[in-house]
């Protein structure tokens, strides 16, 4: 994690910040957080993830749509960026010709584990998301081969880890049909993607 030589920036000006650079920031406590690029099995999964919960949104017919890196506010001068978000229409709606930083709880987040992200996903954006009512989180862990989903209650996160060829169980989609392993493989590339 790098920070910027900028000392402190609020909300506001984090929306329109623009270095020139093309690097994608988050706010911590009003600094900038430089985020390193994503390995490609980082981008195949959240890809995979993406077009298999847009496949089901559309299956289910329901208003909602999903991002992959956009923002989230966690407090006054805090915003977190998502591998991938579920939102509602309304939601987006919002922020048609804004920024794409929600300021609202997404419905559902995914953060997909990289080695420079161990403590900021499991640590850091689980409270921050627990803090903003986000109802389900998911850290997909292909380090350790898990997936933990979290659920609120009372506003704490309820975990359930599953791995190997356990079936996902999500309380946003409820019907979806994908085993831990589908998820993993969609990441290496020696094992014959087709996409």
């Amino acid at each position: 994690m790098v920070t910027t030589p900028v000392t402190s920036i609020t909300f506001e000006e984090y929306l329109t910040y623009d270095d020139g650079n093309g690097s994608n920031y988050e706010l911590v406590d009003g600094k900038l957080e430089l985020m390193n690029p994503p390995t490609i099995e980082h981008f195949l999964i959240a890809k995979f993830l993406e077009q298999l919960l847009d496949a089901e949104i559309k299956r289910c017919s329901s208003p909602w749509l999903s991002f992959r890196e956009s923002g989230v506010r966690t407090g006054r001068n805090k915003s977190r960026l998502t591998d991938l978000c579920v939102v509602t229409v309304e939601q987006a709606r919002e922020l048609l010709n804004a920024s794409a930083v929600f300021q609202s709880p997404p419905l559902l987040i995914v953060e997909v584990v990289s080695p420079e992200s161990v403590k900021r996903d499991y640590r850091y954006k689980r409270s921050e998301y627990a803090a903003l009512e986000v109802p389900e989180y998911w850290i997909v862990d292909p380090i350790e081969g898990k997936i933990s989903v979290l659920l609120l209650e009372d506003g704490f996160y309820e975990e359930t880890v599953f791995t190997a060829n356990q079936q996902i169980v999500s309380r946003t989609f409820p019907e979806l049909v994908v085993a831990v392993d589908q998820i993993f493989t969609a990441g290496n590339l020696n094992q014959g993607r087709r996409d």
